[in-house]
This record gives structure tokens, sequence and C-alpha cells, in this order.
């Protein structure tokens, strides 16, 4: 994988704070609806489940918020359908981004995207026209902590990793979709601590822009980040 995205990690620092004041809520418990909803209400055996409800706990949702959010999804209580979607975007520079959703209303959130892409100069794609562009890929936030660098890049190798990249004081690593879950624990067999693990989409390739122009993209990806129903925003944008 060629053109690694720096958007997840701009985002995570920016949206740090974000967290702390649990404005993200909402988005953790739609995300816990859905993956038991597809998969059921067991973590031990629903691994969407169980990292969609790992995050919640680390943006300090309460138990009882979890359970809730569980049970919608199982239908033991009764609540609005939430939906999964994605939504394709071209934006100016021929840039491409993937905006994930889960949704109980799709023509508000369609609605609303386009509000947001028109004041960009952006628009919605059809179907294809931009996920071409992405592969699918499970990634996994490694600590660094003391190991040597050679000795943890071993370490990763022999845990199936497929690539990985730095991300300050992590390691971003890299694994087959259908492979995160083994992957991970692989890495936890060797100690290594995982402070996230997701599947993403990657650009294949990244395309760069001149600062004012790459400023204008980076705000239109944070608009996009900050609707409601915005589970994540994934994009080819060189940062």
């Amino acid at each position: 994988m060629s053109g690694h995205s720096k958007w997840s990690q701009i985002k995570r620092q920016k949206g740090a704070a974000d967290v702390k004041r649990g404005a993200s809520f909402s988005k953790l418990s739609n995300a816990i609806i859905v993956a038991a909803k597809n998969g059921g209400g067991d973590v031990n055996a629903n691994f969407t489940l169980k990292m969609a409800v790992e995050k919640a706990r680390q943006a300090n949702m309460p138990k009882d918020t979890i359970d809730r959010a569980i049970k919608r999804g199982t239908g033991e209580i009764q609540g609005a359908a939430i939906e999964e979607a994605m939504y394709e975007v071209i934006a100016p520079g021929n840039i491409g981004i993937l905006v994930e959703a889960a949704t109980d209303n799709k023509n508000r959130i369609t609605s609303e995207l386009k509000n947001v892409l028109s004041k960009a100069g952006a628009k919605l794609a059809s179907s294809g026209a931009v996920s071409y562009q992405f592969n699918k890929a499970g990634k996994l936030l490694v600590e660094v902590g003391e190991k040597d660098k050679e000795e943890l890049e071993l370490m990763l190798i022999d845990a199936g990793v497929e690539d990985f990249v730095e991300e300050d004081q992590e390691i971003a690593a890299f694994s087959k979709p259908n492979e995160l879950e083994s992957t991970k624990k692989n890495l936890e067999a060797q100690n290594l601590i995982i402070k996230e693990a997701n599947l993403i989409y990657e650009p294949l390739n990244s395309i760069k822009l001149e600062p004012v122009q790459a400023e204008k993209i980076v705000k239109l990806l944070e608009n996009l980040e900050n609707l409601d129903d915005v589970i994540a925003v994934y994009t080819n944008l060189d940062l």
C-alpha cells in the first residue's frame, strides 16, 4: 500500500478533546448498534462489536449506554433502525473522499452531506467512482514503548502484518481485512500493546495539492467528520 493517509493521524489529534467531552457518544453508539445488528451481541464472538465497544470504553462511555446500544442492535430494545451507508465524494483537485455513516435517516444525512459539499465545491459521486482508488485493510496502532526498532519490526512481520509506518510514538500496522483479529491476537501474544484496531480504507495512491488547496480539503474533511451520522472519513489527499 503506497498511499498511506495521514488524515487518520491528524483527526485523532484534533478529535481528542471532543472524545473527552463525550461529543462522539452518538457516533460510537451507532457503530455498536450496527455491529450488534450484523454479527450478534456477544463481544467474544463478534470482533467488529468488540472493537466498537473498546472504542466506546476508551471514550469513557458509561457501561449502561454501551449495553443499551448492544441491545438496540440485537432488537432487545426498540428504537429507530440504524443503517450503514457509504458515500463517495469528488473534491476540488480531483481528491477522492469516502464517507462512512450509520444513520436512522438516510434522507437527512444525504441532505447534510450535500450542503457541506456544495460549500466546498465538492460533489457526491456514483457508487464505484471513488472507492476503486482505495483498499480495505485492517489497521492497528501499536505502542512502540522501549522496544528496539529492528526487534519491533520483526515482531510485526512474525504476527502477519503486511505493512507498517511510523505515526508519532506509535506504529500503524496494516493487515488483510479478514486477518485483523488474528493479527491483533498475534501481536498481543508478543506482549505488544494495541491502542486501536479498525477496518479502514487506505488510498492506493495519494494526491499532493498546494498548501492553500490542501487546507481547504482538510477543512472539508473536518466538517464531514462533524456530522452526527458520520462514523469515519477517508481521503487520498497527501498531507
